[in-house]
Protein backbone atom coordinates (compact mmCIF):
# COMPACT_ATOMS: atom_id res chain seq x y z
CA UNK A 1 0.00 0.00 0.00
CA UNK A 2 1.51 3.19 -1.16
CA UNK A 3 2.63 6.01 1.63
CA UNK A 4 0.44 9.03 1.68
CA UNK A 5 3.48 12.26 1.13
CA UNK A 6 2.86 13.34 4.78
CA UNK A 7 3.76 10.25 5.78
CA UNK A 8 6.82 9.72 3.32
CA UNK A 9 8.15 13.14 4.75
CA UNK A 10 8.34 11.92 8.51
CA UNK A 11 9.47 8.52 7.86
CA UNK A 12 12.45 9.38 5.30
CA UNK A 13 15.92 10.69 6.37
CA UNK A 14 16.73 14.59 5.86
CA UNK A 15 18.84 15.87 3.16
CA UNK A 16 21.27 17.23 5.98
CA UNK A 17 21.38 13.79 7.62
CA UNK A 18 19.45 14.97 10.72
CA UNK A 19 16.50 12.78 11.74
CA UNK A 20 12.97 13.16 10.22
CA UNK A 21 10.03 14.04 12.27
CA UNK A 22 9.04 10.38 12.23
CA UNK A 23 12.39 8.87 13.65
CA UNK A 24 12.37 11.73 16.29
CA UNK A 25 9.03 10.58 17.89
CA UNK A 26 9.58 6.96 17.01
CA UNK A 27 12.56 7.40 19.29
CA UNK A 28 10.52 9.80 22.10
CA UNK A 29 7.42 7.65 22.64
CA UNK A 30 9.63 4.95 24.35
CA UNK A 31 10.38 6.04 27.92
CA UNK A 32 13.26 4.27 28.33
CA UNK A 33 14.75 5.57 25.28
CA UNK A 34 13.80 9.56 27.26
CA UNK A 35 15.32 8.55 30.46
CA UNK A 36 18.97 7.07 28.50
CA UNK A 37 18.76 10.84 27.10
CA UNK A 38 18.05 12.51 30.62
CA UNK A 39 20.86 10.65 32.22
CA UNK A 40 23.48 11.00 29.31
CA UNK A 41 22.41 14.71 29.11
CA UNK A 42 22.54 15.03 33.11
CA UNK A 43 25.87 13.48 32.98
CA UNK A 44 27.57 15.32 30.42
CA UNK A 45 30.06 12.13 29.86
CA UNK A 46 29.95 9.06 28.83
CA UNK A 47 28.40 6.68 31.11
CA UNK A 48 28.52 3.39 31.69
CA UNK A 49 25.99 0.77 31.10
CA UNK A 50 25.52 -0.84 34.75
CA UNK A 51 25.35 2.85 36.06
CA UNK A 52 22.64 4.09 33.60
CA UNK A 53 21.10 0.73 34.24
CA UNK A 54 20.56 1.09 37.98
CA UNK A 55 19.40 5.00 37.64
CA UNK A 56 17.03 3.91 34.59
CA UNK A 57 15.80 0.78 36.84
CA UNK A 58 15.33 3.62 39.86
CA UNK A 59 13.19 5.99 37.63
CA UNK A 60 11.01 3.05 36.26
CA UNK A 61 10.47 1.23 39.97
CA UNK A 62 10.15 4.72 41.27
CA UNK A 63 12.73 3.45 43.98
CA UNK A 64 16.23 5.35 44.91
CA UNK A 65 19.20 3.40 43.71
CA UNK A 66 20.58 2.33 46.61
CA UNK A 67 17.35 0.06 47.03
CA UNK A 68 17.17 -1.31 43.33
CA UNK A 69 16.85 -5.37 43.02
CA UNK A 70 19.18 -7.54 41.27
CA UNK A 71 16.58 -8.33 39.46
CA UNK A 72 14.89 -4.97 38.28
CA UNK A 73 18.49 -3.75 37.45
CA UNK A 74 19.65 -6.61 35.62
CA UNK A 75 16.14 -6.75 33.82
CA UNK A 76 16.58 -3.24 32.97
CA UNK A 77 20.50 -3.92 32.10
CA UNK A 78 19.30 -6.57 29.01
CA UNK A 79 17.05 -4.71 27.42
CA UNK A 80 18.89 -2.04 27.39
CA UNK A 81 21.70 -3.62 25.85
CA UNK A 82 20.04 -5.58 23.86
CA UNK A 83 17.16 -3.46 22.50
CA UNK A 84 17.04 -0.24 22.92
CA UNK A 85 20.98 1.44 23.13
CA UNK A 86 21.42 -0.23 19.53
CA UNK A 87 18.44 1.01 17.98
CA UNK A 88 19.02 4.55 19.50
CA UNK A 89 22.76 3.99 18.19
CA UNK A 90 21.94 2.99 14.87
CA UNK A 91 19.66 6.51 14.77
CA UNK A 92 23.05 7.92 15.51
CA UNK A 93 20.94 9.53 18.89
CA UNK A 94 23.84 8.06 20.88
CA UNK A 95 27.37 6.06 20.58
CA UNK A 96 27.17 2.95 21.97
CA UNK A 97 30.49 0.59 22.49
CA UNK A 98 28.93 -2.62 23.15
CA UNK A 99 32.07 -4.20 24.16
CA UNK A 100 33.42 -1.47 26.22
CA UNK A 101 29.44 -1.10 28.20
CA UNK A 102 30.12 3.44 27.60
CA UNK A 103 27.35 5.51 26.06
CA UNK A 104 27.68 8.68 25.34
CA UNK A 105 25.61 11.47 23.29
CA UNK A 106 26.09 12.33 20.00
CA UNK A 107 25.18 15.88 18.24
CA UNK A 108 21.51 14.58 17.52
CA UNK A 109 21.11 13.58 21.21
CA UNK A 110 21.22 17.42 21.72
CA UNK A 111 18.69 18.17 18.85
CA UNK A 112 16.29 16.26 20.55
CA UNK A 113 16.32 18.20 24.00
CA UNK A 114 13.62 20.46 22.37
CA UNK A 115 11.01 17.78 22.17
CA UNK A 116 11.14 16.85 25.17
CA UNK A 117 10.19 20.07 27.29
CA UNK A 118 7.41 19.22 29.40
CA UNK A 119 3.94 21.16 30.14
CA UNK A 120 2.60 19.48 33.34
CA UNK A 121 -1.33 18.44 32.92
CA UNK A 122 -2.53 20.77 35.57
CA UNK A 123 -0.54 23.86 33.92
CA UNK A 124 -1.99 25.97 31.13
CA UNK A 125 0.57 26.00 28.10
CA UNK A 126 2.73 29.05 27.41
CA UNK A 127 1.54 29.67 24.05
CA UNK A 128 -1.96 29.30 25.47
CA UNK A 129 -1.38 32.07 28.21
CA UNK A 130 -0.35 34.67 25.48
CA UNK A 131 -3.16 34.33 23.71
CA UNK A 132 -5.26 34.87 26.74
CA UNK A 133 -2.70 37.76 27.79
CA UNK A 134 -3.01 39.28 24.47
CA UNK A 135 -6.81 38.89 24.13
CA UNK A 136 -6.96 40.70 27.15
CA UNK A 137 -4.69 43.76 26.58
CA UNK A 138 -6.74 43.87 22.98
CA UNK A 139 -9.62 44.00 25.36
CA UNK A 140 -8.46 46.99 27.92
CA UNK A 141 -6.91 49.14 24.59
CA UNK A 142 -10.56 48.33 23.10
CA UNK A 143 -12.14 49.71 26.67
CA UNK A 144 -9.73 52.52 27.00
CA UNK A 145 -9.56 53.92 22.92
CA UNK A 146 -13.66 54.03 24.03
CA UNK A 147 -13.37 55.96 27.31
CA UNK A 148 -15.27 53.06 29.31
CA UNK A 149 -15.13 53.41 32.79
CA UNK A 150 -13.44 52.88 34.87
CA UNK A 151 -10.44 52.82 32.63
CA UNK A 152 -10.40 56.63 31.90
CA UNK A 153 -9.27 57.12 35.29
CA UNK A 154 -6.21 56.37 34.73
CA UNK A 155 -3.83 58.18 31.69
CA UNK A 156 -3.58 55.97 28.75
CA UNK A 157 0.25 55.97 29.05
CA UNK A 158 -0.26 54.24 33.02
CA UNK A 159 -1.97 51.34 30.82
CA UNK A 160 0.86 50.91 28.06
CA UNK A 161 2.93 50.81 30.91
CA UNK A 162 1.08 48.36 32.55
CA UNK A 163 0.26 46.37 29.66
CA UNK A 164 4.52 46.13 28.85
CA UNK A 165 5.31 45.43 32.57
CA UNK A 166 2.91 42.69 32.49
CA UNK A 167 3.77 41.20 29.17
CA UNK A 168 7.99 41.39 29.99
CA UNK A 169 7.32 39.59 33.88
CA UNK A 170 5.61 36.79 31.97
CA UNK A 171 8.44 36.99 29.01
CA UNK A 172 10.61 36.58 32.45
CA UNK A 173 9.00 33.71 33.93
CA UNK A 174 8.42 31.73 31.08
CA UNK A 175 12.34 32.13 29.87
CA UNK A 176 13.04 31.15 33.68
CA UNK A 177 10.98 28.06 33.93
CA UNK A 178 11.74 27.08 30.64
CA UNK A 179 15.31 26.68 31.51
CA UNK A 180 14.60 24.61 34.37
CA UNK A 181 12.12 22.17 32.54
CA UNK A 182 14.25 21.25 29.74
CA UNK A 183 16.01 17.84 28.90
CA UNK A 184 18.52 16.71 31.83
CA UNK A 185 17.97 20.15 33.73
CA UNK A 186 16.66 18.43 36.65
CA UNK A 187 18.03 15.28 38.16
CA UNK A 188 15.06 13.29 38.46
CA UNK A 189 13.17 13.45 34.92
CA UNK A 190 9.93 15.38 34.83
CA UNK A 191 7.85 13.17 34.72
CA UNK A 192 8.33 11.28 37.85
CA UNK A 193 7.64 12.90 40.86
CA UNK A 194 9.66 11.54 43.91
CA UNK A 195 13.25 11.29 45.23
Amino acid sequence: MPEDSADADTSTALPDGGLSKGEIFDVLRNQRHRYVLQYLKRKGEPVELGDLATRVASWEYRTPCEEVSSEQRKRVYTTLQQTHLPRMAEAQIIDYDSDSGLIEPTARTQDLSIYLEIVPGSELPWREYYLSLGAVSTALCAAIWGGVYPFTLLPDVAWATLIALTLTVSASVHIYYERNMRLGDLEVPSELDFE
